[in-house]
C-alpha cells in the first residue's frame, strides 16, 4: 500500500537521521552524467539494474524498481551539470517517513566524481535496516554508475 511521506528540501540530505553516501570516479564530463540523470529519465532502466521503468510524471518522475518497489518523485534541485536531487513524495515502502536522494557531479581529471546521498528517515526498523543494506546499496551504486560510464561511452 503506497503512503506518502514527509515534504523534506534539499537541506535534509545534511540532517536526515540515516545518509548513505556513495562515491566513484567515471571518465563521462559531468556535463554528459547530468543529461543522463536529469533529461533521459526513461534511460535509468538501461544503467541502474534495480530500475524498472522511469517515466516523466509533473514535476518529478514515478519510478519502478525490480521487486516491486513504486515511487513517485518531485525533483528538488536541478543545477547542471552539479547538483540533481528528487525527494519521495509517496512509496510502498513499508516503514519510510521523508527521503531525499542526491547526486553531486564534480569535475574529476577529464571525468566525473560522481557522488549519491540517501537521507532517509522512517519508524525505526526502518532507520536501523538502512545501515545494514549499505554494502548491497554501494554494489548496486557502483555497478549502476559504471554501467551509466561506458552506456555514456558508446553513446558519445
Amino acid at each position: 500500500m503506497a503512503h506518502r511521506l514527509r515534504p523534506v528540501e534539499i537541506d535534509f540530505v545534511e540532517t536526515a537521521p540515516v545518509r548513505l553516501v556513495f562515491a566513484r570516479e567515471i571518465a563521462a564530463a559531468p556535463e554528459t552524467v547530468f543529461r543522463s540523470l536529469a533529461e533521459d529519465v526513461s534511460g535509468w532502466s538501461e544503467w541502474f539494474p534495480g530500475v524498472a521503468s522511469v517515466r516523466p510524471a509533473e514535476g518529478g518522475r514515478e519510478v519502478r524498481l525490480r521487486g516491486g518497489g513504486r515511487f513517485e518523485e518531485s525533483v528538488i534541485v536541478a543545477k547542471a551539470p552539479e547538483v540533481y536531487a528528487y525527494r519521495i513524495d509517496v512509496t510502498n515502502m513499508p516503514g519510510a517517513r521523508a527521503w531525499v536522494e542526491e547526486w553531486r557531479l564534480a569535475p574529476a581529471g577529464t571525468g566525473t566524481r560522481v557522488q549519491m546521498t540517501f537521507a532517509l528517515d522512517g519508524t525505526a526498523p526502518f532507520r536501523l535496516l538502512w545501515p545494514l543494506a549499505r554494502p548491497g546499496v554501494g554494489r548496486a551504486f557502483h555497478g549502476a554508475v559504471t554501467k551509466l560510464d561506458r552506456r555514456l561511452a558508446v553513446a558519445g
